[in-house]
């Protein structure tokens, strides 16, 4: 079909349609080398798609005048009889997830794409699209029009948090496998990639007051503070461990109980910061900078809990084992009863020693919980923010520094309706995922400068 027939492009025949229904590198480019116009719209679905007057027009018009590789543009989403819109986020250098929403079509220069897919002699049964696009954004300007151009019936329900860790799904596995490989040859083209290889830390270099700190910040959480508080202190070590809380200026009680607390356990710590412009990065530094931080830094989230006491014993041990600089956990998600919920265990592992810290780039996130050498920390911080921080100072860390995975359950990640991992409108949800995308994107340069 070619939108020219239906009269949706005014002009000579410059952009054909073609359902995106296999993403074999084979097939798509078979699509642009047979195709007779300058431009290919390729679409997820045919079916409820509809352009606004012009519209097809304005993508063509702006790939004409940008030089632009790939056009994508703002939707109206139409589900139930309603109408809502559907904004997109800009595609990032650091845009390199194999889940980024590009909407439900886009427009390729017929040209560029021919170029690129003849460089590429493999064929990726699932991955053809992802590898086509950012081999794309090597060479070409991938622009995104925050304009609304067409319209799509839709049913989409799916969870958040269940696409957020399909990643982790062993079910998908062939797949990702092949996403991770063309993700790790478009960071070799771009001068990103890192070798095996990464650094020891000397970890017995300097006297700390324990061996292991868990640092929990928190701000309004009087219904589930004293659990995380308890699952910390109720850890059995062979070794001295503390607790720190910063309590980022509560106002519902939570400070009354860690108070309390604190005067029946030495070990626990209360901190509650000068300034009341930090958000959970912030507190996690003053954690960190604080002098009775161990060697170790255990993180525990304020409504979250160890699902064993010998977690923390699990993750010093690896610490050494692997003469790692932060070692990350695998975690359950459950309700605030226990109960699993999907999808269950997150484990990551596609983390591998080899390639781990460059496909990190390309998931979600790392894992929980984390867990760093104090030193190496300190000189790296957490970035002032209450989302991103973790992935941000982990991608970091992993740079340069070895990082050691526990795949067993050490951790429980409870959902409540106060929890703020909870499933999120989309206007959060684009810009979580922005602000990630930022974060590749420092990483990507900071590792092209080695």
């Amino acid at each position: 079909m070619n939108f020219a027939d239906n009269n949706l492009y005014p002009e000579k025949e410059q952009a054909e349609f073609r359902l995106l229904d296999s993403t074999d590198t084979a097939c798509l480019r078979q699509v642009f080398e047979s195709a007779k116009t300058d431009y290919v719209l390729l679409a997820k679905q045919s079916q409820g798609l509809q352009f606004c007057p012009d519209g097809l027009f304005r993508l063509q018009q702006v790939a004409d005048d940008s030089g632009a590789g790939m056009v994508y543009a703002n939707y109206l989403e139409v589900q139930d009889g309603q109408t809502k819109a559907h904004p997109l986020n800009p595609c990032q250098r650091g845009s390199i997830r194999d889940d980024f929403d590009f909407g439900a079509c886009c427009l390729i220069r017929r040209e560029a794409a021919i170029k690129v897919l003849q460089d590429h002699p493999e064929n990726y049964p699932y991955a053809g699209f992802y590898d086509l696009r950012l081999r794309l954004s090597e060479h070409f300007p991938i622009v995104q029009l925050e304009e609304y151009l067409y319209s799509l019936q839709t049913d989409n329900k799916e969870n958040n948090e269940k696409a957020q860790f399909a990643y982790v799904d062993p079910k998908n596995r062939e797949y990702q496998l092949e996403m991770e490989a063309a993700c790790t040859a478009h960071l070799k083209r771009i001068g990103a990639w890192l070798a095996p290889g990464a650094e020891s830390p000397e970890l017995s270099r300097e006297s700390f007051p324990s061996e292991a700190t868990v640092i929990i910040p928190v701000r309004n959480r009087a219904r589930t503070i004293a659990d995380a508080v308890h699952s910390a202190l109720n850890q059995e070590c062979s070794f001295d461990f503390n607790l720190i809380v910063v309590d980022n200026h509560s106002t519902d009680g939570t400070a009354e109980i860690l108070n309390s607390l604190a005067a029946n356990d030495a070990r626990l710590t209360v901190l509650c910061p000068e300034s009341k412009q930090l958000n959970i990065g912030g507190c996690w530094n003053l954690a960190v900078k604080h002098r009775l931080c161990g060697r170790f830094a255990v993180q525990l989230d304020s409504d979250d809990i160890y699902s064993s006491p010998h977690s923390l014993e699990r993750i010093v041990k690896a610490f050494y084992q692997e003469q790692a600089a932060m070692v990350v956990g695998s975690y359950r998600i459950c309700d605030f009863e226990l109960n699993t919920l999907p999808p269950g265990l997150i484990d990551h592992r596609e983390w591998t020693e080899e390639n781990g810290r460059n496909n990190a780039l390309r998931i979600n996130g790392l894992g929980a919980p984390r867990a760093f050498f104090t030193p190496v920390l300190r000189k790296n911080l957490l970035p002032n923010t209450s989302y991103g921080e973790d992935y941000a100072v982990c991608l970091r860390i992993s740079r340069r520094w070895k990082v050691a995975r526990v795949y067993e359950e050490l951790y429980l990640c409870r959902r409540w309706e106060g929890n703020s991992d909870a499933q999120l409108d989309l206007k959060s949800l684009n810009a979580n995922n922005a602000y990630k995308d930022k974060l590749r994107s420092l990483e990507i340069m900071a590792r092209q400068a080695l």
